[in-house]
């Protein structure tokens, strides 16, 4: 059986997902990246190994998220692609009328502005974690909670307290201060995700239409308070897709699978083998000129596999054995 599959390397969690020859969904991982995405990969791929029948065949891999380049290297990507491509192409698969994508994870956040199947406008919160998962994770901590207890209390509010959510370090010292003040819990709690949500809206929504049919994507979806918030904020039902944490790793393997359909090119794939191999990330400052650009690199048995993160090119053209950092201003 020929199969797909996609990786999806965030900053917070890791995905993949394995797609058969129909783009069924067959077999998926999700794993918490904890700052170590060569582990999470190889993690994941020891997993998803263990889920498959034994005449699979990898026909395709790809690979996306931050993390992208780093994971294409250890697997032998057949496509890199960024995640608000992938993001797009699951959503469209399974919801060819939508118009709005909206995806929120771990440290960023997405809108994806979509008309007649093309998205033609989108927009990404890197800068600020008011409008993201640690947002409502941190919050979690300190109240001494998961974020599955933060959501369920939040959806029995009656009376949500306003919380100013423009600023993480704001939005708890008013948390704190509504404490202190005898609200109740819930109606706090309630309160941080309106506060999420409106940040979202104000800084990644702003100025965009946010039309419907709405698609909810990302691991934050599983906030069922943040999803009803967005539905009273909005008003109009917000869609949350059932595998909607795993959506940028369908992406890709729809798009590797699309891209090797109509060619006989044999897959890069390196093998499940690779989540044994001990493999080096490091990353050096370039000198070449003055953008101080900080290059990254992977190494095994102390050749350099690849490099990436400059501004130009210079690196990802220059062969693992023929250049070194200690090499690079001259």
């Amino acid at each position: 059986m020929r199969t797909y599959l996609g990786i999806d390397v965030g900053s917070v969690t890791t995905k993949l997902a394995l797609l058969d020859e129909s783009d069924e969904l067959i077999s998926y991982v999700y794993l918490l990246t904890q700052g170590r995405p060569i582990d999470a990969v190889q993690q994941g791929l020891r997993e998803i190994k263990e889920q498959l029948p034994p005449d699979v065949d990898i026909s395709g891999v790809a690979t996306t998220g931050s993390a992208r380049y780093l994971a294409g290297v250890i697997v032998g990507a057949d496509l890199v692609k960024n995640e608000i491509t992938t993001h797009a192409v699951a959503a469209l698969h399974y919801y060819p009328d939508v118009q709005t994508i909206i995806e929120i994870g771990g440290q960023d956040s997405k809108l994806t502005v979509v008309r007649d199947g093309i998205a033609i406008d989108f927009a990404m919160n890197t800068v600020c974690a008011a409008g993201t998962g640690s947002f409502l994770d941190h919050q979690a901590l300190r109240l001494d909670m998961s974020i599955q207890e933060l959501s369920q209390q939040a959806l029995t509010s009656q009376a949500p307290v306003r919380i100013a959510g423009r600023c993480t370090v704001f939005a708890e010292s008013d948390m704190v201060h509504k404490q202190q003040m005898g609200y109740r819990v819930e109606d706090i709690l309630y309160g941080l995700c309106q506060a999420l949500v409106r940040n979202y809206l104000g800084n990644v929504g702003l100025g965009k239409e946010l039309e419907s049919p709405i698609i909810f994507q990302g691991g934050v979806a599983f906030n069922e308070a943040i999803v009803r918030a967005f539905r009273e904020e909005l008003d109009t039902d917000v869609i949350v897709p059932i595998h909607h944490e795993v959506m940028g790793a369908i992406g890709a393997a729809l798009m590797v699978h699309e891209e090797t359909a109509t060619s006989d090119i044999i897959s890069q794939f390196k093998g499940f083998e690779q989540s044994e191999v001990k493999y080096r990330a490091s990353s050096f400052e370039c000198k070449a000129c003055p953008n101080r650009c900080e290059v990254a690199e992977i190494s095994h048995d102390g050749q350099t596999l690849a490099r990436w993160g400059g501004r130009c090119d210079m690196w990802e053209r220059v062969p693992g054995t023929q250049l070194h950092p200690s090499e690079e201003s001259k």
